[in-house]
């Protein structure tokens, strides 16, 4: 292992050296970086033609100044890193910072999102070959996947930004919207759920009246304009999350899993109130960070308490749903402060954010700072997420319905396994071995994307500091944004190879 990871890192560090010398060189011979002062009327013309010639190495050709540069990155493994200076005399690195923040805080969430919810639905697709459901996907990826970012992103700012908080001045639902939209949804999930004959009639029905009921609730509480999930919907979303997870994970036949889970449950009830009303209020970043850290520690000592003598997968349940029941508590507690924050001077009833990452000027406690940043993330994180989620579908359903023909599955349903034990434990770890790859690929891809996001969203991030290195001819900040996302294209193509082998015992990196 030890000597493969060495030869990796070798091998990407030339293949990084070469992209950086080609990338610099392109840059630096784009144009004239002098351009602007070779047109000016100052009186001082000359010095200032100088001064920026001394300040960028003008004076040196560009094939060396390139190793001008690498001594300043050189520098970095010493904790000194050197990236240059902009055209405009400000340090790159202290610029490359403020950015990298921005862009890693937006394509984090974005990447993270986009892999959960494309598993989810390729593997469903592939469990449902041929099904009405998995030809609705198909077709929907395909889309998403032919659009290009910027105009999706320019359609989410006029529709779910503008024409939304549109909405949001005056919300009401209207009887004849309750009409149309509970058969739509119903249609919807008997499509999606997999029942047939009878059992779908009752899935259609079920699903229209509790659409037909929820909207309802939503329209007769003024909920868009004090939105909350509740106590109750709380005990109800997270007793059905419970469910959920521990059959998938465990099966509802463990019942020490269930009741596990369930036991997480009744704790996240429990101290929904005193949180929401009580030491909520106290809580700071870090104090947040840590509670959610003792939080998920708690949980996993339940579950391996009471999941004797299976303990590792009972924990993990308890952990996935002491996590999703702390983010449910706290969207409800950001859905507390929600009409103070649109209601504010600085948001004016807009609450939907269509450019910048925060709000100037927005005073406030650290939930409506956390709401804030939620609201000026939702557009471009969208626009990240529908273009990735189209792949991620579509090679996690080809991935897994290649593994699902293989001889170890049928000899594992000929050994009487359940269907979910095959699937989860045999067919699912397999087809992640390609969707490793998939990942560590798309990481530089999305970044790339994020490039035209942020322009459209005006996301003062790396997309910016790259797109300001190219308008200016300033080879520095385009090496910066060079720098980074070639580094975690490396970083996440070695963890991928790593991946492998746990994934699959028979490799091995050697």
């Amino acid at each position: 292992m030890t000597s493969f990871v060495v030869r990796r890192l070798i091998a990407s560090l030339v293949i990084f050296l070469a992209a950086t010398y080609i990338m610099y060189v392109l840059t630096a011979l784009s144009g004239d970086p002098l351009a602007d002062l070779r047109t000016s009327t100052s009186p001082q013309k000359a010095q200032l033609i100088a001064s920026r010639t001394a300040l960028l190495h003008l004076d040196v050709p560009v094939y060396l100044r390139y190793f001008i540069w690498l001594g300043g990155v050189g520098k970095c493994f010493i904790g000194q890193c050197d990236l240059g200076v902009t055209i405009q005399n400000q340090p790159v690195t202290v610029l490359l910072g403020q950015a990298a923040s921005s862009t890693l805080q937006l394509v984090t969430f974005a990447s993270l999102t986009a892999i959960v919810l494309g598993l989810i639905v390729g593997i469903t697709t592939a469990l449902r070959q041929y099904s009405s459901y998995d030809y609705g996907v198909t077709f929907i990826s395909f889309l998403f996947f032919s659009l290009p970012i910027f105009w999706v992103a320019v359609l989410l700012k006029q529709y779910l930004a503008i024409g939304f908080n549109d909405f949001l001045s005056s919300p009401d639902i209207p009887w004849w919207f309750v009409a149309v939209a509970s058969p739509i949804a119903a249609v919807l999930w008997a499509a999606i759920l997999p029942f047939s004959g009878r059992n779908r009639l009752w899935t259609f029905l079920a699903a229209l009246g509790a659409t037909a009921g929820m909207l309802t609730y939503l329209k007769l509480t003024n909920w868009f304009t004090y939105p909350h999930i509740g106590v109750l919907g709380l005990a109800i979303t997270g007793t059905a999350i419970a469910f959920g997870v521990t059959g998938i994970s465990n099966g509802l036949s463990n019942r020490r899993a269930l009741t596990a889970a369930l036991i997480v449950v009744g704790i996240g009830v429990a101290i929904y109130f005193p949180f929401l009303y009580g030491f909520s209020f106290y809580l700071q970043p870090w104090s947040f960070a840590l509670l959610a850290v003792v939080t998920l520690v708690a949980a996993f000592f339940i579950g391996w308490r009471l999941g004797k003598p299976d303990r590792a997968p009972v924990a993990r349940t308890t952990v996935i749903v002491a996590f999703v029941m702390g983010l449910l508590i706290t969207i409800d507690r950001l859905m507390y402060v929600w009409d103070d924050y649109s209601a504010s001077e600085r948001v004016k009833g807009r609450p939907i954010a269509t450019i910048g990452a925060m709000t100037p000027g927005l005073e406030g406690s650290m939930w409506v700072h956390m709401l804030d940043t939620f609201t000026h993330l939702l557009l471009p994180t969208i626009a990240l997420i529908l273009i990735s989620f189209a792949t991620y579908t579509r090679y996690s359903r080809a991935s897994l319905l290649e593994v699902m023909n293989h001889d170890y599955i049928r000899t594992a349903r000929a050994k009487g396994l359940t269907e979910r034990t095959v699937v989860v434990r045999h067919g699912f770890r397999n087809a992640l071995i390609p969707i490793a790859t998939i990942v560590a690929f798309d990481i530089g891809g999305i970044i790339g994307g994020a490039v035209i996001t942020e322009r459209v969203f005006g996301w003062k991030g790396m997309g910016a500091l790259f797109q300001y290195g190219l308008d200016n001819v300033d080879p520095n900040p385009v090496m910066a944004f060079f720098v980074v996302t070639g580094s975690l294209a490396i970083l996440f193509n070695l963890i991928a190879d790593i991946v492998y082998a746990g994934l699959d015992p028979r490799i091995r990196l050697s």
